[in-house]
Formats: structure tokens, sequence, C-alpha cells
């Protein structure tokens, strides 16, 4: 017998639009609020056509899957948690969604070892939506930062504002605040007056 589930979220956008995903009820998860994807997708264009992908908290997988509805070329999601990955493996099948893959990880050490094996980045866009509960965002960041290709960028949702703790290379482009949640859309790799 399956898990009750405390919530749904749906799709917004692109191919997959309105497709309900099922958030298995567990400690810490929260999905990114439909209003929050959406403004995130509208900075970065609803076209992601050609763009590679990394969703590196995968949780819902809500994030990952809305870049692939959007034509991403690639996109991997990262998630530890079994049962979250099974839910994602399913939603993968059922969409058919050939250019995605679910890889069961620890996120932190798959992006060390991206940076060491892409020394010029891998991913046109990393999304970041770690546990609040635990303080990896820092961390999270400067890992993600080299995982981008010169001029990519990195997504951070946060308890907090980031501005003023961002890794050399790292500009603010455009960021926002829903309820206790600070999203940010970080670009990578450009000289402040090219940034933005």
């Amino acid at each position: 017998m399956s898990r009750p589930h405390s919530q749904e979220v749906r799709l917004i956008g692109g191919r997959f639009k309105r497709t309900p995903l099922a958030v298995p009820d567990l400690p810490g998860l929260r999905p990114t609020p439909s209003r929050v994807r959406e403004t995130l997708f509208n900075w970065l264009g609803q076209s992601l056509n050609g763009w590679r992908v990394l969703d590196a908290f995968a949780g819902s997988g809500a994030l990952g899957l809305e870049a692939a509805s959007r034509d991403a070329e690639a996109v991997t999601l990262l998630e530890q948690h079994p049962t979250l990955v099974q839910h994602i493996q399913k939603t993968v099948s059922r969409l058919g969604a050939t250019q995605v893959q679910v890889h069961r990880a620890d996120a932190m050490a798959w992006m060390a070892r991206c940076a060491q094996t892409h020394p010029q980045g891998a991913f046109d866009l990393v999304l970041l939506d770690p546990p609040f509960e635990h303080d990896l965002f820092d961390r999270a960041l400067a890992l993600a930062r080299g995982c981008v290709v010169p001029g990519g960028y990195v997504y951070l949702e946060a308890p907090k504002p980031m501005g003023g703790a961002l890794p050399d290379g790292v500009t603010v482009y455009r960021q926002g605040h829903a309820g206790a949640v600070y999203f940010h859309l970080l670009q990578c790799g450009l000289a402040p007056a090219q940034a933005g």
C-alpha cells in the first residue's frame, strides 16, 4: 500500500503543463510554489531549447521537470531519498521525458565530482533547493558554480537573501521573496558590467 500524499503540485508551463506531481508526506520536503516557478521561468524565458540543466536537490522533481517541459536538451535530477527517486522515475516514465535522467545521489558529492571532471562546466543552469534545516547554501552554491558554463545560471532558494555572500564570479541576475523563501537567479562567470 502506498503512503498517503500530503499534497500535489502541477507543472505550470510547456509540453507537460498541468501534469500533477504527487508529493509524498516526508519531513522537510517543500516543493517550490507554483508562483515562484512561474517567476523563475519568466526570468529565464519560456523555452530552454538546447539547455543542459541540473536539479541538484530534486525533491518532488518539480523544478527539473519544469525545465524538461520547456524543451531543455538534457535534465539531470539528483535525489537521495529512495521514495522520492521512485516517484520522480515514475513521473518521468509517464511523461515519456527521455531527456531526463534521475540519479539517487548525494548532491554535494556529485557536484564536486562534476566540477573536477568538467572544468569548463557541464550545465547551463543548476537548480538548488537544498533542505532548509541544514546550512548547505554557501557550500552548495560554491559547488554549483563549478558545474556551470561561463555565462550560465544557478537558481537558489534559501531562508535568507544571499546577495552579500556570493562566490567570486557570481552575480545576482534577479531575486525575489515569497513567504519564508528567498529565491535568487545568479549568473556565473561574467564580469559585473556584462551581467544582467
